[in-house]
């Protein structure tokens, strides 16, 4: 699966009471196909996945699936302590029709001493996944090049989204996993063919319009015109190493990364895709300028209250955001007009 541009991060609405919102999250989700991202991270930190019950973690995985727009890749959060729950629910996303299944380390990922364990959850996983993983680096369940390095050499493991992927650490990266060289199917102009578009297509989706024959004296019948071929051709890829953190965005990409998923992008969707789009342009000036935009909201919003200071941005951007899972508690009303001032600039 290529990996290539703007991953939004989806928040999870929740209703007053606490329960899922699942209509809210349908239409999050189909508003975030309109934006030029290249596609969505379903549950993953942002979406609040360690609060959600078995049950409500697959309803809230086919809510957001099933709006989303069929060109859009999509990946679903599914990490979690063991290998066997892990599995179950990346067998539900690869049934739901996801394109990758996101996975961050078990808890115990920061001590030197599990090293091995580390290795082994992850292999495990990738071993018996029914879609490519996608590994996860955050700042409190640490993955190191090296293990990273170990890992990207799996044919299942294609890529990591890594929350300090500076410049330097990408450039390690880079190095650490060299050798790693694969075949992906993209579409005529090199976008990514998703699985549900390539079914959509081979089904006889849009493009496969039903003419009307004439069969004389002003009858007719329908009659459904030939499924087109369902054209894709081949890409080599590397190792691909989406940036997590939005400040450090375009640093990343400039040392080799293919793209980012940015908290940010939860709430200000249009404003982190026009810093790549001025990157892919070659307008570096440009590019720079976008990212100075975004690094103050960035560096503020992904790491003081977070969740909820995304979500109210959300809801300050015509998404559903609404309040964080007990807990995790609101905003006061000093941080809520420090969230508006961020966003002042960013309205879609």
């Amino acid at each position: 699966m290529l990996l290539e541009g703007i991953f939004l991060p989806l928040t999870t609405p929740f209703y007053p009471d606490g329960r899922l919102n699942v209509r809210k999250l349908e239409a999050n989700a189909e508003r975030y196909s309109r934006t030029p991202a290249a596609g969505m991270l379903v549950l993953g930190r942002v979406g609040e996945a360690d609060g959600l019950t078995d049950g409500e973690t697959r309803e809230a995985l086919g809510a957001a699936i099933g709006a989303a727009a069929d060109e859009k890749v999509m990946v679903a959060g599914v990490g979690r302590e063991s290998v066997a729950a892990t599995l179950e629910l990346a067998q539900a996303a690869a049934e739901h029709g996801y394109d990758a299944v996101a996975v961050r380390p078990p808890e115990f990922a920061g001590d030197a001493a599990m090293r091995v364990e580390l290795l082994t959850y992850f292999r495990a996983v990738a071993d018996r996944s029914a879609l490519p993983v996608l590994l996860v680096n955050e700042r409190e369940r640490p993955l190191s090049v090296a293990t990273i390095g170990e890992l990207a050499g799996h044919a299942q493991v294609i890529g990591v989204v890594d929350a300090e992927a500076t410049g330097e650490r990408v450039a390690r990266l880079q190095a650490a996993t060299a050798d790693v060289s694969r075949e992906v199917a993209v579409t005529p102009v090199f976008a990514a063919a998703t699985g549900r578009m390539l079914r959509r297509m081979e089904a006889g989706g849009p493009g496969n319009f039903v003419r009307a024959e004439s069969l004389g004296g002003g009858a007719a019948i329908a009659v459904a015109a030939p499924r087109p071929a369902v054209k894709t051709r081949r890409k080599r890829v590397g190792f691909q190493v989406l940036a997590g953190s939005t400040s450090g965005m375009l640093e990343a990409w400039m040392a080799g990364a293919v793209g980012a998923a940015p908290r940010l992008g939860a709430c200000a969707p249009q404003a982190c895709c026009e810093v790549w789009q001025a990157f892919r342009d070659g307008d570096g000036a440009l590019a720079a300028e976008k990212q100075d935009r975004v690094r103050s909201a960035g560096e503020r919003m992904e790491g003081w209250k977070g969740i909820a200071a995304l979500k109210y941005g959300c809801d300050l951007n015509g998404y559903f955001g609404g309040r964080a899972r007990l807990p995790l508690i609101g905003l006061t009303a000093q941080e809520r007009e420090a969230v508006e001032r961020e966003l002042a600039g960013m309205k879609n």
